[in-house]
């Protein structure tokens, strides 16, 4: 039986994970991690019997070792809890599935300590790329993607020779605003961009996929994972968000996985290491389909998406800061601090104001996202 770990287990795709592990009985959990919703973390932790739990939040570390005394498990918090969990010795694989940078240190650990690592993580690749994949190969450690867009990637290239890759055809579903302008943007509410179409995702990556910040840093993690070049990644917009992305080779033959909008595919595929098992849930029905559509996307009015393909190409520490300011703008824009379009101003700013750095380590990739969050502080937070 195969042991995991899982960081962010209460979030969209912990809580998905943990429903694969219900329904297969194949794999063991070793630990969770959770920001600050102990309520559900409790319940996790008297199912699943980790070995040990962490709690970004150390007040309510300390609660929940009140609450579960009864029980034989480790409760800690903050970075500790991350850490430990993706090192957490019975684990054969690290399900990396927090949101933001808080990712890399834990990814890292992880690798190092040879986990197999199923990433959710995007934000990872995002700004550590080099880092991550250049560790993963020294130490022999697999990347099983669990983003859909991805996973589909992943899947369309097996037994396929990646040296035959013509594009990559990264699907998005243009989100709840497809087709709208910027004036009729002018006026979102944090209610209008919590309405994904399609996906039941958490509130952070619902407004990414709004803005399509979300497909421009899927864009810079398929660099990454598939080790191609921004020329060789075409974003598509398939609003139906059944064809979850293809992959064009030299002769002209496109391969794609396609399947209804349910995370679990994407997440069972990773826990099997790429493998195939049953899995219940609804089917397609061509006939009731009728039609996939597609368009290209509007980078003029969802400029989050060009703005994320310039940083790419920048390299360097330019995706970090992208990356951050996104993370920051969005925050805000959660709390009704900003308007919806702030966002993307509020990442060109950030942009616009800070020098690329090359070939950044990790506390240069640290450095850049304080950095970007103080020069945002002063120029925005008012």
């Amino acid at each position: 039986m195969k042991t995991i770990s899982i960081l962010g287990s209460t979030g969209s795709i912990g809580t998905q994970t943990l429903e694969v592990v219900r329904h297969t009985g194949d794999f063991r959990v070793s630990a969770l991690t959770a920001g600050s919703n102990i309520d559900l973390l409790e319940k996790q932790m008297r199912e699943f019997q980790p070995a040990l739990v962490g709690v970004m939040d150390p007040d309510k570390a300390e609660q929940l070792r009140q609450r579960t005394s009864d029980l034989n498990i480790t409760v800690l918090s903050g970075m500790e809890g991350l850490l430990a969990a993706a090192a957490e010795p019975s684990a054969d694989m690290v399900v990396t599935a927090v949101v933001g940078m808080i990712g890399i240190r834990p990814t890292l650990t992880a690798i190092e300590s040879g986990k197999d690592i199923a990433l959710a993580n995007k934000e990872t690749l995002v700004t550590a790329g080099h880092l991550v994949m250049q560790a993963a190969r020294e130490k022999g450690v697999r990347i099983f993607p669990v983003d859909s867009e991805h996973s589909a990637i992943f899947q369309s290239l097996k037994r396929e020779d990646h040296s035959k890759i013509s594009r990559i055809l990264l699907t998005a579903s243009g989100g709840p605003f497809r087709g709208r302008t910027l004036e009729e943007l002018a006026d979102v509410k944090v209610e209008d961009a919590l309405k994904h179409p399609n996906w039941s995702m958490g509130a952070k990556i619902t407004i990414d996929s709004s803005t399509m910040v979300n497909k421009a840093l899927e864009v810079i993690e398929a660099k990454w994972l598939f080790d191609v070049t921004f020329d060789e990644i075409e974003v598509v917009v398939q609003p139906q968000s059944i064809i979850h992305s293809m992959v064009e080779f030299v002769d002209g033959g496109i391969i794609a996985q396609l399947g209804t909008p349910d995370m679990k595919l994407p997440i069972q595929y990773a826990l099997y290491e790429a493998e195939r098992n049953v899995m219940p849930g609804d089917r397609l029905n061509f006939a009731a389909l009728k039609q996939i559509t597609f368009e290209a996307p509007d980078m003029d009015t969802f400029r989050g998406l060009a703005l994320g393909y310039e940083a790419g190409r920048k390299g360097g520490s330019v995706p970090t800061v992208f990356n951050a300011a996104n993370e920051w703008a969005v925050a805000r824009f959660l709390d009704r601090k900003i308007g919806y379009l702030d966002i993307i101003r509020i990442i060109e700013d950030a942009l616009s104001h800070h020098d690329r750095m090359d070939h950044p380590d990790l506390d240069t990739i640290l450095a850049a996202e304080a950095e970007t969050y103080s020069y945002l502080e002063s120029r925005w937070n008012h």
